[in-house]
């Protein structure tokens, strides 16, 4: 049976909320938060460099790019982030919780694997455009992070409207590999704006639903948003040359 005299400061693990903190704290939280969403990403980098430095490992992604390998590709990326979600969210071990973050980062790093790679030895600039996309993403990451601290708005009704949509865009994705045709310059700008979406979700999700203690699985989602942008506007800027 529910208890009804819980308070309103703690969730039902009886964890207390941000609410219920002190700006000051609630400022370390955010800091904590965004200081494991900066290590997730040299942690990223520190694996694709590894990765890529392996003619196996390249050879073996840029092989899974091919027809319905991609599909299983993405279907493992999908079960391991799933998981690692679940696990970092469901436990309270900060050794599990990492182990989730560094399981879902060493995913994301795996799965970047044949993009950069062809961004870094089939074009001319690669280098110059790996570096216009990441300060691009980081720029609109930081933008849309912004609106959530300053509006102070509960972007939780976006969840629904970012579900369908990535149902839609896994579908349209089936569809080209079983078919045969390019999704194009236009889907990749209409999945940067659902990555935008998913950064107002899991910003708001930081502010308004989290936990004091649950700063690594907010780090994870930001993470994970952050990466599906940079993934789309690095394909924008790779469909230049």
């Amino acid at each position: 049976m529910e208890n009804s005299n819980q308070s309103p400061f703690h969730n039902a693990n009886n964890k207390l909320m941000l609410s219920a903190l002190s700006a000051t704290d609630r400022v370390a939280f955010y800091k904590k938060t965004y200081a494991h969403v900066a290590g997730g990403v040299l942690v990223f980098i520190m694996f694709e460099w590894l990765l890529l430095q392996s003619d196996a490992i390249v050879s073996f992604a840029m092989s899974m790019t091919q027809g319905w390998r991609w599909l299983i590709m993405l279907g493992g990326f999908m079960f391991i982030t799933n998981y690692a979600e679940g696990m970092a969210l469901k436990t309270q071990d900060k050794n599990k919780q990492y182990l989730a973050y560094g399981l879902y980062i060493l995913a994301e790093a795996f799965i970047f694997v044949p993009l950069l790679y062809i961004a870094t030895t089939f074009l001319a600039d690669g280098g110059d455009v790996l570096y216009q996309a990441s300060i691009v993403t980081l720029s609109l990451f930081t933008g849309l992070s912004a609106i959530v601290f300053v509006t102070k708005k509960d972007f939780s009704f976006l969840r629904t409207g970012l579900t369908i949509g990535f149902f839609i865009a896994m579908g349209l994705i089936v569809a080209g590999l079983l078919f045969g045709f390019n999704l194009g310059l236009w889907f990749s700008v209409a999945m940067c704006l659902l990555a935008g979406g998913s950064i107002l979700y899991q910003t708001s999700n930081m502010v308004h639903k989290y936990s004091t203690e649950d700063y690594i699985p907010a780090a994870l989602g930001l993470f994970a948003s952050l990466m599906l942008l940079f993934w789309y506007v690095l394909q924008i800027f790779m469909s230049r040359d």
